[in-house]
């Protein structure tokens, strides 16, 4: 697992643009109006108002699973969004590039949404047998035009946590913070369910089977000539009976631990995909001008720490100060253009007098 940064050169060999709609809008690369470096910042950028997006890129395929996940991007709303997606999703090996849209599976989608002043949340939504799964908690992400650094990590215990700028902003548990519960619970309480039923149901039936009371002993008044042969009583008495167990043995052990499934070992729980195989952009923008960039995917939080800092963290100073220039160039230049307005309306009310008082003359 590693980098996927969209290379100064040949990114259309890496970068498939989808062909499932005439309409969908094309991308460019672009460090954009302001930037930190002119080279290192050129990431993918939307060009075309009010336009679907969907372009990906494949890499070799892994799985996650007893592993953590670590899905890290930078995205730079130059426009100042004010309705579209920011956010990329993580799709299965097989997934057709080509006919790339909004039906297409993917295992994870992250990032930010922005649409007026009602959305403006960072999504983390998880496929999880044959459904989509939205994290209840609402995060916030950032509305400027500057670029952030987005990181969503999913450990193996069954947490994550999300980061802008290197900063923890939300975290907890999966199955509370999606009220999803854990595959190897739900396995492990259906089995130890079946195990109990199986329990139940012979302690049902030993409860109808009839037993002799081997401790009884012949009456010493018994006449076999006047009573006839004697047997010992049948008596309905189980082998098991609630309460009774085994001394020394945990009642749960002894009810369960010989029968108890271990098929969900094999299965992916929570947060673990097995065919993890491309990245991609599949969004919808009202104004475009946004640029994605800096796409790693590893299992070390330690590197994608350092892979951020190595370059959102070099150029987001040198990135406002280029935009605080430019700031104050047009703000320069718009007062300029006042007094360029205010001056020639001077002059011209002067000529437009001249001229009335020459043509006066003429008559």
């Amino acid at each position: 697992m590693g980098a996927t940064t969209p290379p100064p050169e040949h990114w259309r060999n890496r970068w498939v643009q989808s062909t499932n709609d005439s309409q969908i809008g094309h991308f460019r690369l672009s460090s954009g109006k302001f930037y930190g470096h002119k080279e290192k910042d050129k990431g993918l950028q939307t060009t075309q108002n009010g336009r679907f997006y969907a372009i990906s890129a494949r890499f070799k395929p892994f799985s996650n699973k007893g592993k953590t996940l670590v899905i890290q991007y930078t995205v730079k709303h130059e426009q100042k969004m004010d309705c579209g997606g920011g956010y990329i999703k993580v799709f299965p090996a097989d997934v057709d590039q080509k006919n790339l849209n909004g039906k297409s599976q993917y295992y994870i989608m992250f990032g930010p949404d922005i649409c007026g002043f009602d959305i403006r949340k960072v999504h983390v939504i998880l496929h999880f047998k044959n459904q989509y799964h939205s994290n209840k908690k609402s995060i916030r992400c950032k509305v400027d035009g500057f670029t952030h650094l987005y990181a969503l990590i999913l450990r193996p215990d069954l947490t994550y946590e999300v980061k802008i700028d290197g900063q923890s902003i939300e975290s907890g548990g999966i199955e509370y913070d999606w009220n999803l519960t854990s595959l190897k619970k739900m396995e492990k309480t259906s089995a130890e369910s079946k195990d109990w039923e199986q329990v139940e149901d012979g302690k049902s039936q030993d409860w109808e089977k009839h037993f002799l009371d081997a401790s009884a002993s012949k009456p010493s008044d018994w006449n076999s000539e006047l009573d006839g042969d004697w047997q010992a009583p049948m008596l309905q008495k189980p082998p098991y009976q609630d309460g009774l167990k085994p001394e020394g043995i945990d009642k749960d052990i002894w009810l369960h631990q010989k029968m108890k499934n271990t098929n969900y070992l094999t299965e992916y729980d929570l947060s673990e995909f097995e065919n993890i195989g491309a990245i991609g952009l599949e969004l919808w923008q009202v104004r475009s001008g946004t640029i994605f960039d800096n796409f790693l995917i590893t299992d070390d939080e330690e590197y994608a720490e350092n892979f951020g800092k190595a370059t959102w963290g070099e150029t987001k100073g040198p990135e406002r100060e280029m935009d605080a220039i430019q700031a104050k160039e047009e703000v320069k230049k718009a007062r300029e253009e006042d007094e360029q307005d205010l001056l020639m309306g001077r002059f011209g009310g002067q000529e437009n007098i001249f001229q009335r008082f020459h043509k006066r003359d003429e008559l």
